[in-house]
């Protein structure tokens, strides 16, 4: 039976559960985004990880504008941004007195500039908090490995942290040792990652001169790595750790990605990942950038599981936020706005199935909008919550809950239910809480919700219920071809339609409608677009193109062919130079076309090659030569036309 108790008077105020966080912490937490930013002489060498071999004179951005950094950030609701000031290759984006490896050795602004000064003055100028990355390897100092290398290491700190106004996070990764120019020894050196830094004594250098300041790495101290760089945290995260075991380094970092439920320090996830395969600029990834729909699940992945969102952005070789990565970023963060505009619980009549004694802890103040106010039963495990919506059924498809994490994170088991024509179902299961979690669904519609808290360390503290429905994302769906001819289409998201046609024209809503994979048997054009039939609105096209079907193939008239590259990170073998041969019988073969994939290298994208139709059955394309000079030949697919 649920009991929804009035009283007057209060009771003690609930005690702390397990580790707290500071203020610091909590500040840092409710930033929610904030960028990245990876420029250095990688930008310009086209390598993510230099040596740090190349002279200082490579790196000459020609259009650097650091407020037009900080307008997209801004653009997009990102709250600030961390800049690797230095990364492994030791090479320094500030004038640091103790190396000449810096931009005052390089011809961008005649050896006088300073970028940290820039950048951080357009953050102070558009209240944005600014950060710094400083890479504990340096690839280039001799010094590396030796004990004087701590010194130089701290020197540079110091220069960062008190040069630079107020540092929101100072960023340490775990990357340490290993080959490097190391001033002319080009050897390797490994360093003891546990010891070798005292990062201990390096925390209270950061404290002493920035006591409000972050502190990043797979330890903390005052957030962790959240165990990869693909965007995601897991769906069970604790924000405690058990600090004391992992260190810079750290060899099971699978472990980071849940946290700790025994930790006993509180140590949140933050979610790093790049807008692009690569952490530096190189124009072979143009059009790999992330989709807005795949930005929209990071944001998903990351803050609504308890953690922070990282997104780095790779400033090209102008000095610039690439116009694609600016377009995507900006609209998933007005995409985020919208889905989580209008608060449907907002105020709603809502009733727990017991309460805390006291004003302070009754159920509405789950809803109310107030993070500072929190609702506590009566009772530990298990308990509930009802929030109701209406006399009819609303629409919804995200449910957020929050912990009054000032206390702690209590909640380990916790189940959504949606009350529909006289019964209740269940529409998800899910383990933590903590700062916030966001679950998406498809539409459910109901007249009530109901929270089951089914487990927790200590009462649940729950400081905001709120139920919301998301527009839906109208992404141009994904056509895919099987070998034996099966087409499949995809749009992620199962509220939505796909209309499609086959004979080259365009689709509208009044196309084939696509509702399972079906059979081709030759050369077809496929042109789909994703529809949400409520209202019309519909994505962009999506346009492919197929041949004959690969099974079975027999002698064809062949009029041309067309081929992808490795499309993978670490791409190989991208095909510059090629012959391409046809041949009836497999032994005397005919010559057809030959020449060069142009700008395959920066674009390496589907390329389509054509000649007059000549019969066969048998084909070879010859890779003359690659676009690094090797002898490796890669394909991600080939295929033949015959139109």
């Amino acid at each position: 039976m649920l009991l929804s108790a009035c009283t007057t008077k209060d009771a003690a105020e609930p005690e702390a559960c397990g580790p707290v966080p500071n203020k610091t912490q909590l500040a840092w937490q409710e930033m929610e985004t904030y960028a990245f930013v990876h420029f250095s002489m990688n930008t310009f060498t086209d390598v993510e990880w230099g040596y740090g071999d190349v002279s200082p004179t490579t790196f000459n951005p020609t259009d650097l504008d650091c407020k037009q950094w900080v307008k997209v950030f801004k653009d997009a609701g990102l709250k600030g941004v961390i800049v690797t000031a230095k990364h492994h290759d030791g090479f320094c984006l500030w004038p640091s007195k103790y190396t000449e490896y810096s931009v005052k050795n390089s011809p961008w602004r005649d050896g006088k500039g300073d970028l940290l000064r820039e950048l951080s003055d357009a953050c102070h100028e558009a209240g944005l908090k600014f950060g710094v990355y400083l890479s504990p390897w340096d690839r280039n100092s001799a010094k590396y490995g030796t004990p004087e290398y701590i010194t130089y290491f701290r020197n540079q700190l110091t220069e960062l942290l008190t040069n630079y106004g107020d540092i929101f996070e100072i960023w340490f990764d775990g990357a340490n040792g290993g080959d490097g120019y190391y001033g002319g020894a080009r050897e390797k050196r490994g360093v003891d990652r546990r010891n070798y830094y005292n990062f201990p004594e390096i925390n209270k250098l950061v404290y002493s001169l920035q006591p409000n300041a972050m502190i990043f790495s797979d330890a903390g101290p005052d957030c962790r790595w959240c165990g990869d760089e693909e965007g995601w945290v897991g769906e069970t995260n604790w924000s405690r750790l058990r600090r004391d075991d992992v260190w810079p380094g750290y060899p099971h970092n699978k472990e980071l990605r849940y946290g700790h439920k025994d930790g006993n320090y509180w140590v949140p996830a933050e979610v790093d990942v790049s807008i692009r395969p690569g952490w530096f600029y190189h124009a072979s990834e143009d059009h790999k950038v992330k989709t807005v729909k795949n930005l929209v699940d990071i944001y998903y992945q990351s803050v609504g599981r308890n953690g922070t969102m990282l997104i780095n952005f790779p400033v090209d070789r102008r000095g610039l936020i690439h116009e694609i990565d600016a377009d995507h970023i900006i609209k998933m963060g007005q995409i985020v706005k919208q889905d989580l505009a209008t608060d449907l619980a907002l105020d709603a009549k809502t009733i727990a199935s017991s309460s805390r004694e006291g004003n302070k802890y009754q159920a509405n103040n789950a809803t109310d909008g107030d993070k500072n106010t929190y609702w506590v039963p009566a009772n530990n495990n298990p308990s509930e919550l009802i929030i109701t919506l209406g006399e009819h059924p609303v629409t919804f498809n995200r449910v957020m809950l929050q912990e009054y994490i000032t206390l702690g994170q209590r909640v380990s088991s916790f189940a959504i239910d949606a009350y529909n024509q006289g019964a209740w179902k269940e529409i998800d299961k899910q383990t933590t809480i903590g700062y916030k979690r966001i679950l998406r669904f498809a539409d459910v519609q109901a007249t009530k919700v109901r929270v089951r808290f089914l487990a927790s360390d200590c009462s649940p503290m729950i400081t905001h219920v709120g139920i919301y429905n998301a527009p839906h994302i109208l992404d141009a769906p994904t056509i895919t071809r099987t070998r034996e001819g099966t087409i499949t289409m995809h749009n992620n998201d199962a509220n939505l339609a796909i209309f499609y046609t086959t004979d080259n024209s365009e689709p509208t809503i009044k196309s084939i409608h696509y509702t399972a994979p079906f059979e081709t048997t030759g050369p077809v054009v496929i042109k789909a677009i994703t529809v949400n039939i409520k209202d019309g609105t519909h994505s962009t096209e999506t346009t492919e193109r197929f041949d004959v079907i690969k099974k079975g193939w027999k002698t064809e008239n062949v009029s041309g062919f067309s081929y992808v590259p490795d499309q993978s990170r670490w791409s190989a073998g991208t095909i510059y130079k090629y012959a391409f041969y046809v041949s009836s019988n497999n032994r005397q073969w005919t010559k057809v076309n030959s020449g060069e994939f142009s700008n395959i290298k920066n674009s390496p994208v589907r390329r389509d090659k054509t000649f007059t139709p000549i019969k066969s059955r048998y084909v070879k394309l010859v890779a003359l030569a690659n676009t690094e000079g090797d002898h490796v030949a890669g394909y991600a697919e080939f295929d033949i036309l015959t139109k």
